[in-house]
């Protein structure tokens, strides 16, 4: 069965240029050119790799592989992008790629990389990214969205479980309203933040030892959210 690979580029003639030297090498490529596309894509069809620019329209690449995963923490991601700098490279590396490559490229070496990724994913290798992580009395499993909290054993939803996990790897960051809708619910347009408010509430509810005085989850008037460990009440 030929890989699938999911290409997100918004320049056409470089996205139709990929995808003729990925057919060549005998793989499915399907070309998407903004970042909502993209989710949908991910969402609705099954991929081996994605080639993933950062400056596209709608939602940067950033955000992107943020979703990708928070969905799926093994599928191999190649950032292709103009931002060239140490940091741009660090954070997309941090944020979840497993390569960075920078334009302009090489084609015969993008297609060295995409072939080391596709034989190293073969091979078992797996993300860093959290499958469960505990925290005070608590414990979740994002895998299986079980959880271990003041009530003892119950399920996450599958948002809830999203949410969950996108605070905690970004611990002792501030997470913005906007970021969290573009990641895990993918929008590009906003509806009511109360809809995070909520979520946030019902963490309290179940990880909280008091949910009036919250030390895990704090909310950021305007701001956003964070998850901490630091054990210091508002």
């Amino acid at each position: 069965m030929k890989k699938r690979i999911l290409v997100v580029e918004d320049e056409k003639h470089l996205a139709e240029t990929i995808k003729l030297n990925l057919e060549v090498e005998d793989y499915h490529p399907i070309v998407v050119y903004d970042g909502a596309e993209a989710i949908s894509a991910f969402k609705e069809q099954r991929f081996d790799l994605v080639i993933l620019d950062i400056m596209i329209p709608n939602i940067d690449g950033i955000a992107v592989c943020e979703n990708i995963r928070l969905h799926d923490s093994h599928i191999p991601i190649m950032f292709l992008s103009a931002k060239s700098s140490a940091e741009d490279r660090i954070l997309g590396l941090k944020k979840g790629g497993d390569d960075y490559l920078t334009k302009p490229f090489n084609l015969e070496e993008l297609m060295l990389r995409i072939d080391k990724l596709l034989a190293r994913n073969d091979e078992g290798q797996q993300s860093k990214s959290v499958s469960e992580y505990s925290f005070g009395d608590n414990n979740v499993n994002f895998e299986s969205y079980e959880a271990q909290g003041n009530d003892g054993k119950f399920s996450l939803t599958k948002k809830e479980a999203l949410l969950l996990k996108l605070l905690i790897e970004n611990k002792e960051e501030v997470v913005s309203r906007e970021k969290i809708l573009q990641t895990v619910w993918g929008y590009s347009v906003y509806p009511s933040t109360r809809t995070i408010d909520n979520f946030i509430l019902a963490f309290r509810k179940y990880f909280e030892p008091d949910p009036k005085n919250p030390i895990f989850f704090k909310s950021l008037r305007g701001v956003g959210y964070k998850f901490t460990e630091k054990a210091v009440a508002n």
